[in-house]
């Protein structure tokens, strides 16, 4: 089942987490707006802080869960960043499976009232070893949990 993301909502923030992120000159391209590479670049970075701080992924942030592989990235542009300074992304557990997790977010501004990038991202947590789909552990469910749309969707 896929869940439609508003391309503005402001309400959405008592849903999931936001992160201050910011946006620095190099990340702006020759016409001054932010480069569209570096929309995800910011929910990325938002993301690994969100677990890290969770103590998730150990020091390498490659250790237990943290060795995981991108398999879907989805982004709809809704305005231009033109400024440099803070910002925030916003994200939240979509669907937590067996061994995939997606999550929607918007990278948006600092206070959560607009909304920049809106879209999707799945992650696949792998066995080390084998590089097949392995299940996630049981406090990545809890922490996943924190961050969801309601309890019966995972």
């Amino acid at each position: 089942m896929t869940r439609t993301i508003p391309a503005v909502d402001a309400s959405g923030t008592d849903v999931g987490v936001l992160l201050p992120v910011a946006v620095h000159f190099d990340d702006m391209d020759p016409m001054g707006l932010l480069h569209n590479s570096r929309y995800a670049l910011l929910v990325e970075r938002a993301w690994s802080t969100f677990w890290r701080d969770r103590g998730q992924g150990g020091r390498t942030g490659l250790d237990g869960d943290g060795f995981s592989v991108l398999k879907a990235f989805d982004i709809t542009y809704d305005l231009p960043v033109s400024e440099l300074g803070d910002y925030a992304v916003h994200f939240w557990t979509d669907h937590l499976g067996n061994t995939s997790h997606t999550a929607g977010y918007r990278v948006c501004s600092a206070d959560g009232t607009t909304t920049y990038a809106h879209g999707r991202r799945t992650t696949v947590r792998l066995d080390r070893t084998t590089l097949k789909p392995t299940p996630w552990s049981e406090r990545v469910r809890e922490i996943a949990r924190t961050i969801g749309l309601p309890q019966d969707r995972f």
